[in-house]
């Protein structure tokens, strides 16, 4: 953390003073050893102590300090100062009286003034936090410490963290707060128990009120008292080696809490929707094993078996597909032809019912996985496999084994579509590739569809167009299909925006309809993709849209 941790105290003769500060030096040092100075760290120094990956060493730099008094002062003259090395990063932390840098003194110095003087919450004592972009921002926190001494029995000191960035130290805040309350907490403790051990010794509220006040002598009598250091009022034989090591911890462990990560923009639709998958099944698996603790034990039927599994979305990964398999949409578009790819691609693009049925369910599976890259995740319910029909509300990719039965109902229908994979008898021939699925299987596309695909969708003509330019590797159009997906879930967002959360009549609608590009040729077919894509929506999103509305209504209204 690019910060600095120091004591304030304000001291009765000389004003605001810094007691003691720890500063954090990243490698290399920012300033390397002056010759006939002495290094830093010498073995005869070293004092190694546990404690969060950090090893105290003495300093042998040793700080100037004139004018002070007991109570402005915390290290001897001759004492060298702390060095905390991090094993893990290199970073040293460095305490001294003051910063080593005259830069950091004078903010330091000017951080001081400000906590102990004009900067000052409610009570005097708690946090605040104040500072510019020149002289830095200060995260600060006022209090007392008990001096049967002082006048009214009392010294004042606070605790500041000095940082350039505002937002860093802002979001520290609940962390820095906890952490400080805790060594303030210490330092009271253990100052209130020598107060009261000195009251017990020499009572000095009664002392005081027998005394002859002089205006002469008053000056006299108040220097006697004003030079007791906090080592003094403590009784802490090693405060500041104490000190030193929680503030360097404090910086080390405030840097770590917070870290910067490169966000490629807002999640999208596909992920939502993949989380809030992966939430439900985890509830469900939750549920199943409450149920089996609490001495039920339900089992799902098979139809519920093959439903609850295969709904979830597959990655796509093809190598864990045994035999012939399809690579790629162009591969697919290769196997089935330009004409029977397209009438395909569009029964899925429209959210028909598409059915395979074969022999190989890795062939079928396959094509699924290839088939699934041309919806949003939320519009894809498949079942990959099954023996027997599912109905059109539970799946749109069904993959059936080839002694299954269509129903009538759903032959004649034209939302739905069938392709039959049939295997190629072959006599003793030379083994065949698995990638020439041609010679292996015959493929019959059959639909009660009679409305024509070759006006649109837009989508589909884009796609086409892609596929059909042998210049585009399969990787360069994957990217431009997850680009044409996204600019049309945009649209499916501005069309339920506007139809479903707003009700918009059917001319308005008709004129958004055209600032989308959805109007013109294919156009009941764009119309048709974009209401079918609005199933895809993530419930995150349309009910952050509704709240958003009922908001704005309850503005109005008011």
């Amino acid at each position: 953390m690019n910060a600095l941790v120091a004591l304030c105290h304000f001291c009765e003769l000389h004003g605001p003073r810094t007691l003691f500060c720890t500063e954090a030096l990243h490698p290399p040092s920012p300033s390397p050893p002056q010759p006939g100075s002495a290094i830093p760290g010498d073995r005869d120094r070293e004092a190694d102590r546990e404690g969060e990956g950090l090893t105290m060493r003495a300093n042998s730099s040793a700080t100037q300090r004139a004018d002070m008094c007991e109570g402005c002062r915390s290290l001897p003259a001759s004492h060298p100062g702390f060095v905390s090395v991090d094993s893990e990063t290199g970073i040293r932390y460095l305490s001294h009286q003051h910063p080593r840098q005259p830069q950091l003194f004078s903010v330091v110095r000017q951080a001081c003034v400000r906590s102990l003087s004009c900067e000052v919450c409610p009570g005097r004592e708690g946090p605040i936090f104040f500072g510019d972009e020149q002289h830095g921002f200060v995260f600060s926190h006022t209090f007392f410490i008990k001096d049967s001494l002082a006048r009214g029995f009392q010294r004042w000191y606070s605790i500041v963290v000095v940082a350039m960035d505002r937002i860093y130290l802002i979001n520290s805040w609940p962390f820095l707060l906890r952490h400080l309350r805790q060594t303030i907490q210490s330092l009271q403790d253990t100052a209130l128990k020598v107060f009261d051990n000195e009251q017990c010794v020499c009572p000095q509220r009664a002392v005081r009120m027998n005394s002859a006040f002089s205006p002469a002598v008053f000056p006299h009598q108040r220097s006697g008292n004003a030079a007791r250091s906090l080592t003094s009022l403590t009784q802490h034989p090693n405060l500041w080696a104490s000190l030193h090591s929680s503030f360097s911890w404090l910086l080390k462990a405030c840097g770590s809490r917070l870290t910067e990560k490169l966000l490629e923009g807002a999640p999208t639709e596909d992920t939502l929707v993949l989380i809030e998958r992966q939430t439900e099944q985890e509830e469900e698996m939750s549920g199943w094993e409450g149920a089996e603790g609490g001495g039920s034990n339900p089992q799902p039927s098979q139809s519920e078996s093959v439903h609850s599994k295969d709904f979830q979305f597959d990655d796509g990964r093809q190598e864990d597909l045994l035999g012939p398999k399809f690579k790629s949409l162009r591969h697919l578009r290769q196997v089935l032809g330009a004409n029977d790819f397209r009438q395909l691609t569009w029964h899925v693009l429209m959210g028909n019912q598409v059915i395979w049925r074969g022999a190989d369910p890795g062939l079928i599976q396959s094509a699924f996985n290839v088939l699934k890259a041309l919806l949003p995740v939320g519009c894809v319910r498949a079942v990959s496999y099954s023996p027997h029909y599912e109905e059109a509300y539970r799946c749109n990719f069904l993959g059936l084994s080839p002694d299954v039965p269509i129903p009538a109902h759903v032959s004649s229908s034209e939302f739905s579509m069938l392709v039959d994979v049939h295997n190629v008898e072959r006599g003793c021939v030379n083994p065949v590739s698995d990638d020439d699925i041609l010679s292996l299987y015959q493929f019959n596309i059959s639909s009660a569809n009679t409305q024509p695909t070759d006006k649109g969708p837009t989508l589909l003509n884009k796609i086409e167009v892609a596929l059909s330019n042998g210049n585009l590797s399969v990787e360069v159009v994957s990217l431009c299909l997850l680009c044409l997906k996204e600019e049309w879930m945009n649209k499916v967002k501005v069309l339920f925006k506007f139809s479903k959360v707003d009700g918009r009549g059917k001319e308005d609608t008709q004129k958004v309809l055209a600032l989308l590009g959805a109007t013109g040729p294919g156009e009941e077919d764009n119309v048709r993709l974009l209401k079918f894509w609005m199933t895809g929506l993530s419930k995150l999103y349309k009910s952050h849209l509704m709240t958003a509305v009922r908001g704005g209504e309850r503005t109005l209204s008011q």
